[in-house]
């Protein structure tokens, strides 16, 4: 085939996938910059040639074996649950899927990986190592789990984790799968008491917003992926976590001394409506608002 014949798969297009595959995606993200999700079930079938203006990870929820055409190479794969493959943006791709099959795509905006990489990679020469889909890969299993989970039921905090999610990835992937090798970190333990101060009191200050991760990064003038090791490091917790904690702390004082209702509670501590608040509620302090109220009067 001739390049015109090569078609271009751009995730950042709404239902891009459509004249790829059968079926539609059965769930797809929105709104996540940088990265996009999609969880397929599809019957057997054989793709077009084409090319992602992404990076792309392709994950199988289930065994459905098949042939893969990569970068001019060809593999039968076993594609066991669980088994991951990477197809750089640019890369002449395609396959096809001898039996029914679960899987999953997520694509990469390669400006993440710049971002992510601007203090540990020659950025100039950044490159990914195609791989087929016969080698699980542990990190990524956990990312595609939770990052599944997020879309399946929106959860507080959703920028923070996606945000962590997504720099944590984009380093594994110039780890494990870059032509370029890290250099080492130059920055020491932990954030100065100085910066951890100005981040602490912005979150404060803003618990009733979906923080992003490179709000909290700004702030302390490092990248992202430092900011969130360096914050690990200093609070023991992520930016996520940390996030949540101080939520259910300004939440239990308003119950204890304000006269606000529980909805307008929830409200004023980022959850998005009671019922999400009182689960999380739960969840941290081992009974429900309602419950804490009456044991604290």
């Amino acid at each position: 085939m001739g390049n015109k014949q090569i078609k271009l798969l751009d995730y950042r297009q709404e239902k891009a996938s459509d004249d790829f595959v059968p079926k539609s995606a059965i769930l797809s993200s929105s709104g996540w910059d940088s990265i996009h999700l999609e969880l397929h079930q599809q019957p057997k079938f054989e793709c077009l040639k084409h090319q992602h203006t992404m990076h792309v990870i392709a994950y199988g929820f289930s065994k459905s074996p098949g042939e893969r055409w990569l970068d001019g190479k060809v593999q039968t794969e076993r594609r066991n649950q669980g088994d991951v493959a990477i197809i750089p943006a640019g890369i002449v791709h395609r396959c096809n899927w001898n039996t029914s099959a679960e899987f999953g795509i997520l694509a990469i905006e390669p400006v993440l990986l710049q971002q992510v990489g601007q203090d540990l990679v020659n950025c100039d020469h950044l490159e990914l190592i195609p791989r087929f889909m016969n080698q699980q890969d542990a990190l990524i299993q956990g990312i595609f789990s939770t990052l599944k989970d997020e879309l399946e039921s929106h959860k507080i905090g959703s920028n923070l984790l996606i945000d962590s999610l997504k720099t944590t990835l984009a380093i594994h992937l110039l780890r494990k799968y870059c032509t370029t090798k890290p250099k080492l970190s130059s920055y020491g333990d932990g954030l100065s008491k100085s910066k951890l101060k100005q981040v602490t009191e912005y979150i404060q200050e803003n618990l009733d917003r979906n923080l992003k991760i490179i709000e909290l990064a700004a702030i302390a003038q490092i990248s992202p992926y430092h900011f969130i090791r360096l914050f690990k490091d200093s609070m023991g917790k992520t930016p996520h976590q940390y996030l949540l904690q101080q939520r259910i702390k300004k939440a239990k004082y308003l119950l204890q001394h304000s006269e606000l209702s529980i909805p307008e509670i929830a409200a004023i501590v980022g959850f998005c409506d009671q019922s999400h608040f009182t689960r999380y509620f739960k969840r941290i302090i081992g009974m429900t608002p309602r419950q804490f109220i009456a044991i604290s009067q």
